[in-house]
Formats: structure tokens, C-alpha cells, sequence
């Protein structure tokens, strides 16, 4: 069987890690594509799997879709996959379309998120047009919460029988037994990122891991912090994660904690485990998500999650229980939450193992690995059912 991946950047791969090592174990040829660059070439050889580079952009580019589909197009029709899944707003319709197009026999588009949810207007509008279109041309949806598949249901994106979460949900699991664990940390690991960071070991710290972009709530971020710097002298704010210029954070905003010498910015990391072990809580005001795999990272690491009460992090933080959630765009809210759990070590730790325990129970990333290759296998029954039955009826 071949098996198609098709992102609209390659990053989108590392959400995949150790899911196409399973799959080829199965039997599948797993093929990547997605634009060019150093990582894609990276993600084949990490992967051991052929990549094809075909450029995608965010932005709408009429054109340069154009081009792309009919270069997926041609792709499809000279490889013959049996199983084309794509991921991304823009790779999944350019990628479903070219494979239904193609006449692919099995057709999935994985959503992570809904988009247009924070646009305005007539951008709304067309990216909820393209996600109904992606929708309605996979022969199978695979959404990574249950809180999102209700949403796209309830704005009539997809019917209920179509759409999917695999096990308790998310993109493909945590690893909390090895990379997220803290008992395998090294203590030398564990004290490095504050030693490089100048950070006293007695020192609180309030991380935030992610993007640095508008929708992730960093302008709520900075407004909590400033109430929040005066009241614990001994707090720093850790963020972990590139500042992206697409839906770029107000430029007084950015300046303000830049230029704060208890900010401590980390920048774009690869391995995010021991910046977690530095830290007391993370903290996600986020406007938006699809299924935040960073709450469930940092409850792996035995960290309590402040977020907002938003599709996707109403399935990654249990209010009460692994974490606080909070009204998204509430900065007074945010703080207070956080202020709460600075205040309650006890409780910061309670949550921290809470979280872990349920991140070891409910989403080991071999679950969702199962239970997507069971929808593969679901999809092809189905679809040699339906080529026996017309071949049968034509004879």
C-alpha cells in the first residue's frame, strides 16, 4: 500500500514523529510531500522515506495554487498511492483535490484547527469555504478533538458520520514515557536552561511555549505579566518559540517584553524538554486551537496548564484537575489564574501529577497510531466493497 502526506510545510512532519516508522511496519510505502527547503530534505532522510517538494503557500495565491494542484495532480497520477491524507488548510485542499482529481482510491483530510475561526470578513468567509470543500471531498475527516469536531459539524462542515478522532484525540500522541518524562531527565538537562538563561534557581518561572503570533494570545500574555511582575518579585517569564511575521504581534507589545529583563526569551528550540523542566507552570491564551500538543507536553513533565476555555484546549487541560481554564482575550482572568497556582505550590504539584497520569493513560501515541491505521484499513474495505459491487452489477 502506498500512503501520501501531504503538508503545506514541512514542519507539519514533526507532528508525525514515529507515526510513518509504525505505518511502514505495517507494510506501507509512505511518501512525503510538501514546499521546499532544507527541512523537507531533513524530514526524508529522518523519516527514511521520498519526499517531493512542492511549493504551498499560506497566502491565497490563485496562480501559484493553480500550479500546485496540477503538480500534485501529476504526482498522484505517476506514484498511483492508494491513500493520499492531507493536513493544513492550504495542503489539504490542494492535496484532496488533486487526489479525488487523480481518482485516488482512498481520500482523507486531517484537520487540526479551524483557521477562520479569529478571521473577519471576507477572509472568513473563503477559508470557511475551502475547509467545507476539503471536507467534502475526503472520503474520511481526522480531527484531532472532539471539541472541533463538534464545532465543524455544528457549522455544517462535515457530517457527523464522516468526521473522526483517533483514541482521546490530539496529532499523534505524547511520548511520556521517554522524551516527556521527567524522571529521565538528566539533572544536568534540567538545571542547564536556567543556567543559561541566568535564571536563580529559587526563582519562579511562568513559561510559555509556542508561536509567538497574535492568536496564541500574546497580547493577553503581556498585559497579565505586568500585573503579575509586581506582585511575585521573584517571577521571570520564559517563552520558548519563534516570533512568526504572519499574524505578527503588535509591535509595542512585542518592544514591552523585549525589553523587560525578566523575559527571558528562548527562541525556537528542538528539544523542548528540558525548557518544561525549568519551569513551574505554562501558561496558553490562545484564541484558537486545534488539540495544543504543548498542554500536553507540559502535563507530561508534571506541569499544571493555565489556558483559555477554547475548542482544543477544553480537550488538553482538565479544568480544576491538570490545569485552570480561563476566558480567552481576558487578561485580568489569565492573571489571577496564574496568580492562584504561584500562590499554591502544593496545588501546582497535585495538577503537574494529575496531568501526567492522564497523558500516560489516555494519549500514548501508539493509541493513535492504532486507531488511524484502522481507519486506513476501514477506508480500503470499504472502498474494494464498492469496486466488487459496481464490477458485480456491471457484469
Amino acid at each position: 500500500m502506498i500512503l501520501i502526506h501531504v503538508t503545506t510545510i514541512p514542519e507539519t512532519f514533526n507532528f508525525f514523529r514515529g507515526q510513518i516508522k509504525y505505518l511502514k511496519e505495517q507494510g506501507y510505502e509512505v511518501h512525503g510531500v510538501s514546499s521546499s527547503g532544507d527541512l523537507l530534505i531533513k524530514t526524508g532522510l529522518r523519516e527514511s522515506i521520498p519526499i517531493h517538494a512542492i511549493n504551498m503557500n499560506r497566502a491565497i495565491d490563485p496562480l501559484k495554487d493553480l500550479l500546485a494542484l496540477a503538480k500534485l495532480y501529476r504526482l498522484f497520477k505517476l506514484i498511483k498511492p492508494d491513500i493520499v491524507h492531507a493536513h493544513t488548510p492550504k495542503g489539504g485542499l490542494l492535496g484532496v483535490m488533486a487526489a479525488r482529481l487523480a481518482r485516488v482510491p482512498v481520500v482523507v483530510y486531517g484537520m487540526r484547527g479551524l483557521r477562520f475561526e479569529t478571521a473577519q470578513g471576507w477572509h472568513r468567509k473563503l477559508l470557511s469555504s475551502a475547509e467545507g470543500l476539503s471536507c467534502g471531498l475526503a472520503h474520511r475527516v481526522i480531527c484531532n478533538s472532539f471539541s472541533n469536531r463538534e464545532r465543524a459539524i455544528s457549522l455544517g462542515l462535515c457530517r457527523p458520520g464522516k468526521i473522526r478522532v483517533l483514541a482521546h484525540g490530539s496529532s499523534n500522541g505524547v511520548d511520556a514515557a521517554e522524551r516527556f518524562n521527567p524522571a529521565r531527565l538528566p539533572l544536568a538537562d534540567k538545571r542547564r536552561v536556567r543556567e543559561d538563561l541566568q535564571i536563580p534557581a529559587d526563582t519562579l518561572v511562568l513559561g510559555y511555549v509556542g508561536r509567538i503570533v497574535r492568536d496564541k494570545g500574546i497580547v493577553e500574555l503581556e498585559r497579565a505579566w505586568q500585573l503579575l511582575k509586581d506582585q511575585f518579585a521573584n517571577l521571570v517569564l520564559l517563552l520558548v518559540g519563534p516570533a512568526e511575521s504572519h499574524d505578527p504581534v503588535p509591535p509595542h507589545v512585542l518592544d514591552s517584553l523585549k525589553k523587560d529583563p525578566r523575559v527571558h526569551w528562548a527562541g525556537c528550540v528542538t528539544d523542548t524538554a528540558p525548557y518544561y523542566a525549568a519551569m513551574d507552570l505554562l501558561v496558553l491564551p490562545t484564541y484558537r486551537e486545534g488539540f495544543p500538543n504543548t498542554a500536553l507536553e507540559a502535563a507530561a513533565m508534571e506541569l499544571p496548564v493555565v489556558a483559555t476555555r477554547v475548542d482544543g484546549c477544553v480537550d488538553a487541560v482538565l479544568d480544576g484537575v491538570t490545569g485552570i481554564l480561563i476566558p480567552p482575550y481576558d487578561s485580568c482572568a489569565l492573571a489571577e489564574a496564574i496568580s492562584h497556582l504561584l500562590r499554591e505550590p502544593k496545588k501546582r504539584r497535585q495538577m503537574g501529577l494529575a496531568g501526567r497520569e492522564r497523558v500516560r493513560r489516555n494519549f500514548r501515541p501508539e493509541l493513535i497510531w492504532q486507531a488511524l491505521y484502522e481507519n486506513y484499513l476501514d477506508l480500503l474495505n470499504t472502498k474494494r466493497q464498492i469496486t466488487h459491487f459496481l464490477n458485480k452489477t456491471s457484469l
